[in-house]
């Protein structure tokens, strides 16, 4: 038998009615949509076929939402709010859940977009509603319990998912603080989305560029319990004292260095029980006269254990960054074929337009990867750039890499 199915864009849908069938692929199969890129592998591809290019412009608007639910409007009038609503909604048994444009979750029926369900704020009062936007929430179950972790501002929190409510014994009083155990410079913030792998949810975070000091914090990974909210582990993404990398860290500039968060967003590999973790610049992201050498685990990808936080493997993509090169979306997971030999591999791109491809398991490139001399004259004070960076042989470039002056248009003469 054969169902109407639907097409969920953020807070719009459309519907067409039509019948189909859909090959098993990677990706989702079944019109659900468990995380933020349809399954933790980050492919964000849906095999439905309902929808394809001789139908696509019959496509008509069937209802829309309001970037945050009336009713919390009736709760805090004049609430300000941006309208960078950027949410991925999942799409669960039949339900939608979305973060809104303050933060705040709101299940609703993809059929008519009525509200089921709005998360309700821990304080009391219209101020309780100041929030900004994230990206998506994440999901568990463990075939009976459904929970969504959420994180909204400086709190992380688990929500029943049939009815919206926090769980009481989830850390303190049903949140997690995440500002708690990070440096007296940083309030913990994020516009990203949790990711679930087995029983943690694994949280980057987000804590700027522009840093006027040398000296700064982490912007370390965690993770932390599904069922408790305890805290599971802590990546340092910057090493430590005895750690692997602190010798790329010349004159023990590990030691003050700071940021190099997981700003974009994570993927895992669920058989595997692996994390791939796409970290990024240290302070300051466009000079590192303070920070001479390699400076692991900056501009890299890194692959850790899902349930204790171990490095598995890892590659700098970009070596002692001076150009805010980091790699700004979830590693890619699939599975190909090289040569006739099947690879599990894992695909990262970068703002350079290259796409670095590796074994996920092991972490060997797929293709080879060659050190290339690069220039490293300058001029600023104490800098010293890095003299050869990694460049993939394949695949070629997605995209443009620069431009001569016989590209420049001559409008003026």
């Amino acid at each position: 038998m054969h169902h109407p199915r639907i097409l969920a864009g953020t807070f719009a849908i459309a519907t067409l009615i039509v019948t189909a069938t859909a090959a098993a692929q990677m990706g989702v199969s079944d019109g659900e949509w468990h995380a933020y890129s349809g399954d933790n592998g980050a492919t964000k591809y849906s095999a439905l076929d309902q929808i394809d290019k001789d139908n696509v412009s019959r496509l008509r608007i069937a209802w829309r939402r309001p970037a945050v639910d009336a009713a919390i409007l009736e709760q805090a009038p004049g609430l300000q709010f941006s309208n960078n609503l950027r949410a991925t909604p999942l799409m669960i048994d039949g339900v939608l859940y979305s973060p809104n444009g303050i933060g705040f979750v709101e299940a609703f029926d993809p059929g008519t977009g009525s509200t089921i369900w709005i998360e309700r704020p821990f304080e009391s009062g219209g101020s309780a509603y100041r929030g900004t936007a994230t990206r998506g929430v994440g999901y568990w179950t463990d075939g009976t319990d459904q929970r969504l972790l959420v994180q909204r501002g400086e709190y992380l929190m688990a929500l029943n998912a049939k009815t919206g409510a926090p769980y009481a014994d989830f850390g303190e009083g049903g949140r997690v603080n995440l500002t708690a155990g990070l440096g007296p410079d940083l309030t913990y913030t994020w516009s990203g989305a949790p990711l679930v792998v087995g029983n943690v949810v694994v949280l980057g975070m987000s804590n700027g560029d522009n840093f006027a000091n040398k000296e700064a914090s982490r912007g370390d990974v965690r993770a932390y319990d599904v069922r408790t909210g305890e805290l599971r582990w802590q990546f340092h993404v910057i090493p430590q004292e005895g750690e692997l990398g602190t010798d790329t860290w010349e004159n023990e500039s590990w030691k003050y260095s700071g940021h190099a968060p997981v700003w974009a967003l994570f993927s895992a590999d669920d058989e595997l029980g692996y994390v791939y973790m796409p970290v990024t610049s240290a302070t300051n992201d466009m000079y590192g006269g303070h920070r001479l050498g390699d400076n692991l685990f900056t501009q890299s990808i890194v692959c850790v254990d899902a349930e204790t936080g171990e490095r598995i493997w890892h590659y700098q993509l970009t070596h002692h960054g001076l150009w805010d090169y980091d790699p700004p979306a979830a590693p890619i997971l699939m599975d190909i074929t090289v040569d006739g030999r099947p690879i599990k591999a894992v695909a990262q791109l970068t703002k350079q337009s290259f796409t670095y491809v590796f074994d996920r398991e092991t972490g060997e490139p797929v293709w080879p990867i060659v050190e290339r001399a690069v220039a490293t004259d300058s001029d600023v004070p104490g800098e010293r750039p890095y003299p050869t960076q990694p460049f993939p042989t394949r695949p070629p470039p997605f995209a443009r890499q620069g431009f001569s002056e016989a590209d420049v248009l001559d409008f003026t003469p």
